[in-house]
């Protein structure tokens, strides 16, 4: 037979579509031609596989050799095409059986000496290979290294390989009665890294309480206050309140960090919490490349994105977060593709009143003056400001609160009336309060009349937007579910109000 059709796949953002490896093999002067719109690390695939079938003990055939990529407009990169194309070229030339290659994917570098080399993306490949087989799932033959992480989707045949040879040696078995690939049984997970706890953390009561709201309400925060208040404490405590991953969200976090190849199994069902500096670039926030490839808001998908020193950062940076907090995705257009990334992250970001950090210390002196403290302000735009849920002012701890022998309220305990309150909103709406629309929001967040009148009165004075109204609400909804009430009163609205608190000015 001197043509095979081998299975597997490509990346295009978080999809990862199928990819039919054909080989041709035809009389004429010997030559390796590849079509298919592929990468420059798919071309060079013809010296790697070259190599690899000569030193596993087999021949490259002295013939005319043509690979296609199919389908032919869908960009290919990366060296994950190198073991299907050896495994077609063997077929095709009689040197392994063809038989039983229909049943499986393939994926996987190869070296020179023919090992098979870890890959990125293995676990969104296996995740879309699942999706999309309706029952009759392929068995997926992929490196060694890639293979717990290919197996936390349930259901998968995983079948790892540490060499070209035993991939060869799996389909000669029926012949030669040789060795065989084995199924991939996934190991037993390890426990999750223990986070820092929020008994650590002394004083600060309005603070705790305002994070526990944000926690049961996936609502944003923004912690405004003087150094060495404990914005940095807070935020980094912050994941252990979040109620537990479900599978789904763990597969797709998992999926979008094995894009990068940052993903490893110890990190598995842990919420991301992801922490860039504030020289970071807009691209490294909201992802890109020639070939896109996720960013920050991405890889905190499920978690936490924390942004310290926010008005730090670059303006136009910081204005990338505008469309993705509101709708939870990202797209990253380019010239020949377009990539789609889900990017529902929760945002903590910290920053001081102003740029020596003491306006409003009631024991340090601020040395700023108004022009400065405006400046330094405005670097955090109105329409992103308006986008953060709560805006929480964080005093400094008073000395005798620091020497108290006394811990605070346990990170365990707090999460436990989070989970309560998560509870709740699943089971009356099915998601976050802060995930619901406009319309869900009259329907399940209309205050009575006290505090519909509160409410008026602090859009009326503060000036608020139809946006933050909206968000007032959601918040207003969240604290009541952490009371347990039913309905939304005045006091829920009213603490809503103070935890929405505007930047101080001189």
């Amino acid at each position: 037979m001197s043509i095979a059709v081998i299975k597997s796949r490509a990346l295009a953002g978080m999809q990862a579509p199928e990819v039919s490896v054909e080989v041709h093999l035809a009389n004429g002067l010997p030559a390796f031609a590849m079509v298919g719109l592929a990468d420059t690390e798919v071309k060079e695939a013809r010296d790697r596989v070259r190599a690899a079938i000569t030193n596993a003990g087999f021949e490259l055939p002295a013939r005319r050799i043509t690979v296609n990529l199919a389908p032919a407009d869908l960009p290919k990169e990366s060296g994950r095409f190198d073991l299907p194309i050896a495994i077609g070229i063997l077929a095709a030339s009689g040197q392994i059986p063809s038989a039983g290659l229909e049943q499986f994917e393939f994926a996987g570098e190869l070296s020179l000496t023919g090992e098979l080399r870890p890959i990125r993306g293995a676990l969104a490949m296996t995740y879309a290979m699942q999706r999309s087989a309706g029952g009759l799932a392929r068995g997926f033959i992929l490196p060694q290294a890639n293979a717990d992480e290919a197996a936390l989707v349930a259901g998968a045949a995983i079948y790892p390989a540490s060499t070209l040879l035993q991939v060869c040696a799996h389909f000669r078995a029926s012949i030669e009665h040789g060795f065989t690939l084995s199924r991939h049984a996934a190991h037993a997970l390890p426990l999750p890294p223990a986070i820092p706890d929020f008994a650590d953390v002394k004083g600060q009561l309005h603070a705790k309480r305002a994070m526990e709201v944000a926690a049961a309400g996936r609502h944003s925060v923004l912690l405004v206050g003087p150094p060495g208040a404990g914005k940095t404490m807070l935020a980094t405590r912050f994941a252990g309140l979040l109620p537990l991953m479900t599978d789904d969200e763990a597969l797709e976090a998992a999926a979008v960090q094995s894009l990068i190849s940052g993903f490893s199994v110890d990190g598995w069902k842990v919420r991301p919490f992801r922490a860039p500096h504030h020289t970071s670039s807009g691209a490294a926030l909201v992802g890109g490349g020639s070939v896109p490839r996720p960013g920050e808001i991405s890889l905190a998908h499920c978690g936490v994105l924390f942004l310290d020193e926010l008005p730090e950062f670059d303006r136009r940076v910081l204005e990338v977060l505008r469309e993705p907090l509101e709708s939870g995705r990202v797209t990253i257009a380019r010239a020949t593709r377009h990539a789609d990334f889900p990017a529902r992250f929760q945002l903590i970001a910290a920053m001081n009143p102003c740029p020596c950090g003491y306006l409003g210390h009631p024991l340090n002196r601020c040395r700023c003056t108004p022009d400065q403290v405006l400046r330094y302000q405005s670097r955090i735009s109105g329409p992103l400001l308006d986008r953060i849920d709560m805006q929480i002012e964080v005093g400094p701890v008073p000395p005798d609160v620091l020497q108290a022998d006394a811990n605070g309220e346990p990170s365990e305990a707090i999460a436990a009336r989070v989970a309560a309150a998560f509870r709740r909103q699943v089971e009356r709406q099915g998601k976050a309060n802060q995930q619901l629309s406009p319309r869900e929001i009259d329907r399940f967040c209309r205050p009575d009349s006290g505090g519909q009148s509160v409410l008026r009165e602090a859009m009326r004075q503060l000036h608020w937007s139809a946006r933050a109204y909206h968000r007032v609400l959601r918040v207003a909804r969240t604290v009541a579910d952490l009371d347990g009430d039913k309905h939304v009163g005045a006091p829920h609205v009213s603490e809503a109000i103070q935890l929405r608190r505007a930047l101080r000015q001189i």
